[in-house]
């Protein structure tokens, strides 16, 4: 029997992140990876409703409680002792997955993009 341990990451309760759920595809203009690059601006209404801006586009959404929540889990590695890991063998590296974080929200974004549009004078 394998017994994998999972360890929280810190003090108290790790913190709380939310997945956010889209339609279609995002494509970055110059064809570059879109880990770490700003995506757009979340922001929410009085109502409580999100709202992301992604360049010239507005998209509503609503707030979805999950029916199962998710961890966030870290694989560490170790191959020396350490008080909150524990070894399976002399001289076996051990592995403990550490709770980075738990998803209990998701905001979903079911309509189409709207495009911003601002006000334009006539010509005169």
């Amino acid at each position: 029997m394998v017994q994998v341990l999972i360890c929280s990451a810190g003090e108290g309760v790790p913190p709380e992140w939310v997945l956010m759920e889209l339609q279609g595809e995002i494509e970055s203009r110059e064809n570059k990876p879109l880990p770490g690059c700003v995506m757009g601006d979340l922001h929410y209404t009085k109502e409580g409703i999100p709202v992301l801006i992604i360049g010239h586009h507005i998209l509503y959404g609503k707030i979805v409680r999950l029916e199962k929540p998710f961890a966030v889990l870290v694989k560490h590695t170790d191959t020396h002792q350490a008080d909150d890991v524990v070894e399976m063998g002399e001289g076996t590296p051990s592995t403990c997955y550490l709770v980075r974080a738990l998803i209990k929200k998701k905001i979903i974004f079911k309509t189409r993009p709207k495009p911003i549009i601002t006000n334009v004078p006539k010509k005169v």
